[in-house]
């Protein structure tokens, strides 16, 4: 049953590092993203505000504003299309890192689970030793304890060297 139930010092050191993975993930990845996405997300509207504008002056010069805004309508789909690869690309890597990580503690609870049962092999089969020894002292003890079956056995032993 040991081998089934994870260990208090196993729980914890796997909480230990989620909360680690947790804290470098907030740190070091969340932050830059959201940055990212503001920054993004900013300038998406910077680039909305200026096809606005360019609607104005479209009624005011009707000729020039078609190309102001079809040219304000590709910088913005091109901003989202950068921003949705962005996300998937950071996305993608945290998941990798996460599998990655995960993978590592697989691996090494696999080794920890084949050292503990090599250890228990082991050990049954030195306990199975000492039992057969054991087992066989004292047979012989029984059988040897009477001297005529001493005798009876030593005569046997005889014949049977004799005969081969």
């Amino acid at each position: 049953m040991e081998l089934i139930t994870p260990q208090i010092g196993l729980l914890f050191w796997m909480t230990i590092s989620f909360l680690t993975l947790m804290f470098i993930l907030k740190r070091f990845a969340w932050g830059p993203i959201m940055g990212a996405l503001k920054e993004r997300e900013d300038s998406i509207s910077e680039a909305l505000d200026q096809a606005r504008l360019a609607k104005e002056e479209m009624d005011k010069l009707h000729s020039s504003n078609e190309k102001l805004l079809e040219d304000a309508k590709a910088e913005r789909n091109e901003m989202i299309k950068e921003a949705r690869e962005l996300k998937d690309s950071i996305v993608a890597e945290a998941k990798e890192k996460a599998k990655e990580v995960t993978d590592k503690e697989m691996i090494s609870a696999r080794e920890n689970i084949a050292r503990e049962k090599t250890a228990a092999v082991s050990e049954i089969r030195e306990q199975v030793a000492l039992l057969s020894i054991e087992i066989a002292e004292k047979i012989l003890k029984e059988q040897l304890s009477d001297g005529d079956k001493q005798k009876q056995r030593a005569e046997d032993m005889l014949k049977d060297l004799e005969l081969n």
